[in-house]
């Protein structure tokens, strides 16, 4: 036995047994057990439900034991702090530890504690790495419950939760409840900052770092960071080479799912972003936003050193290295490196001889 499942069995047997009947005087830690108890206790039990054989040595346990009947519930616990009333002591205690703030749980390794013996075991998991629960169908392995679920409805391709409003549904219910959002319009959520609105926490909260500057994903192989940890594995591939997402229709591979989807978009001739003001049509959003420029003749991205203004983030900063002298393109072979990506292409073709460019 775990060291601390024994302590955990040494509370249970020091602890008060204040319930206690009141005809033989059995006493007990919980309220359900002394409730089973009296059912069977040899006392006298003058009171009797009219209902079932239900009989007892209390008026008031009687008109209890009544309620459920009618279908009310008995609250025998109730929260001197907040109201919160349960007939279940152990719901009740589990509440009582949230309500106060008590977090006797702790983690080794990090500062989380927690009111639950059950959420630190979760917890470590992180720590370890520990992933116990597998499905049967693909070797998929998750550390908790709720991760195996929502994995088995992919895998068995169920998904049970339905928008009434079109035909869209998913595995999660969250999902669903972000997606019925789009319907009703609703961006509950708002930067106190810039007025920007949203439908989740989690993308306010992503969006708060464009205002903080915070960058809290951080590569373990060079100083990139990153505020958005996608962003952080897309950079991760850099290093590794990997390309795990292919075309099935070319050649094509990329490091970014989001780059395959537009790919994609150019084989089935695919461009749902249109200029209102001269009909252009895109494959990406990004791409529209840069040509209403030409319209508009909006250069938003300025150079502090000289006052050069552009369209695009990227364009200012392949400008900033006009300033700084930063190349960051260095080629494998020699010790030539560029400030732009292109310059480095062309010149990695005097080292394999390569001349893709032929006369018509």
């Amino acid at each position: 036995m775990a060291d601390s499942d024994f302590g955990f069995r040494v509370e249970e047997h020091t602890r008060k047994k204040s319930f206690q009947c009141a005809d033989c005087g059995y006493r007990t830690l919980h309220s359900i057990y002394l409730s089973d108890h009296m059912e069977f206790c040899p006392g006298e039990k003058p009171f009797k439900c009219g209902e079932c054989r239900y009989s007892t040595a209390s008026r008031s346990s009687l008109s209890d034991h009544m309620k459920r009947h009618r279908g009310e519930k008995t609250f025998y616990f109730k929260c001197a702090d907040c109201g919160y009333k349960t007939t279940n002591e152990s719901y009740f205690s589990n509440h009582t530890k949230s309500c106060t703030g008590e977090k006797r749980y702790k983690c080794g390794e990090c500062g989380f504690s927690t009111a639950y013996k059950a959420s630190l075991s979760h917890h470590m998991r992180r720590h370890t790495g520990e992933k116990p629960l597998v499905c049967a169908d693909c070797g998929y392995k998750a550390p908790h419950s709720q991760g195996l679920s929502d994995h088995m409805k992919s895998c068995t391709g169920e998904k049970p939760h339905k928008c009434g409003e079109c035909g869209y549904s998913t595995t999660n219910k969250s999902h669903l409840s972000a997606h019925m959002q789009r319907h009703t319009g609703e961006k509950p959520f708002m930067c106190g900052e810039c007025g920007y609105r949203t439908t989740t926490k989690s993308c306010l909260s992503h969006h708060m770092r464009t205002h903080t500057g915070e960058k809290p994903y951080k590569c373990d192989q060079c100083d990139y960071s990153a505020a958005q940890k996608s962003s952080l594995n897309a950079h991760r591939l850099k290093h590794t080479g990997e390309k795990p997402y292919k075309c099935g229709e070319c050649e094509y591979r990329t490091a970014n799912r989001c780059y395959l989807s537009d790919h994609m978009k150019r084989h089935a001739g695919e461009k749902p972003f249109m200029c209102g003001e001269c009909g252009y049509r895109t494959v990406k959003k990004y791409d529209l936003s840069r040509h209403m420029s030409v319209h508009t003749g909006d250069k938003p991205f300025m150079c502090g050193e000289c006052g050069y203004r552009t369209t695009t983030k990227s364009r200012l900063s392949k400008h900033m290295r006009t300033h700084t002298g930063e190349k960051p393109y260095k080629c494998d072979l020699c010790d030539y490196s560029a400030a732009q990506k292109c310059n480095l292409d062309v010149h990695r073709l005097k080292h394999t001889g390569e001349k893709p460019y032929k006369c018509g």
